[in-house]
């Protein structure tokens, strides 16, 4: 098993890329502490890892505050003694052009995507250090790399934030045996982008054939399961070497 005997933190746990990551870690023998926002989505997820006879716990928790970040942390040392593995996935997508958006909606998307990366960090840093290893994977966003039509200014803006922070995590924190890596999805099949084309009123092959087209060299959305497995693989000791690196999984998007 790859992550046999590893504790693992993700939050946003509850559905989508998340939801997958939790089940494939659980599956590849770690304990999972399942965070989600919704606590009947962490339950659920957890449940199912329970039903295959691996070990998961589910927490409801908010993640864009500090004094959250802190329980999750305790929660897992509490249960575990230890946390090896940090993914970084919880998001608001709460996306406004320039010229609308107020401070409101910047907070709205920094403080999750930001300030909630940067807090869940923080908080599981001293166990890595005291154990002298640990992998934190950053969901970013192809958003954070390259421009998208239309209205995505400060959902981008908080994705572009997260690719250079992890960067920076991974020189500061390197000396201490941790890895701090950012990943970057493309356009992925989840929940959230299930009910973001009901609202648009379009089918997914219309959706791939408008958004993706000639941009994407594989002509489809990305499964959740597809970019789990990439996180699977960064989370792990395979990836021993990898840190400081931004992984973009999006079909050829941004090619």
């Amino acid at each position: 098993m790859r992550l046999k005997d590893k504790v693992a933190i993700v939050t946003g746990g509850g559905s989508g890329i998340g939801h997958h990551t939790c089940l494939q870690f659980a599956r590849e023998g770690a304990k999972v502490l399942v965070v989600d926002l919704l606590g009947d989505k962490a339950k659920d997820v957890s449940r199912q890892i329970k039903d295959q006879g691996a070990v998961a716990e589910p927490m409801a928790e908010d993640v864009s505050t500090e004094d959250a970040a802190k329980r999750i942390a305790s929660r897992a040392g509490d249960l575990w003694k230890r946390i090896d593995i940090l993914v970084n996935n919880a998001a608001s997508f709460h996306h406004r052009t320039v010229e609308e958006a107020t401070a409101a909606d910047w907070e709205a998307v920094l403080k999750v995507n930001v300030l909630g990366t940067s807090f869940c960090t923080k908080y599981v840093l001293p166990y890595m250090k005291k154990q002298g290893s640990g992998s934190i994977i950053n969901i970013a966003s192809i958003n954070g790399l390259v421009a998208m039509p239309t209205g995505w200014t400060n959902y981008s803006a908080s994705k572009a934030a997260i690719v250079n922070m992890s960067k920076s995590m991974a020189y500061d924190y390197a000396p201490f045996g941790i890895r701090v890596n950012c990943l970057c999805p493309g356009m992925i099949h989840t929940p959230a982008m299930v009910d973001l084309l009901k609202t648009m009123n379009m089918t997914r092959k219309e959706a791939e054939d408008k958004f993706l087209g000639p941009r994407c060299m594989l002509k489809r959305f990305g499964e959740p399961q597809e970019i789990a497995a990439i996180i699977l693989t960064m989370a792990s000791d395979e990836a021993s070497y990898l840190t400081g690196a931004t992984i973009v999984v999006d079909g050829g998007y941004t090619s």
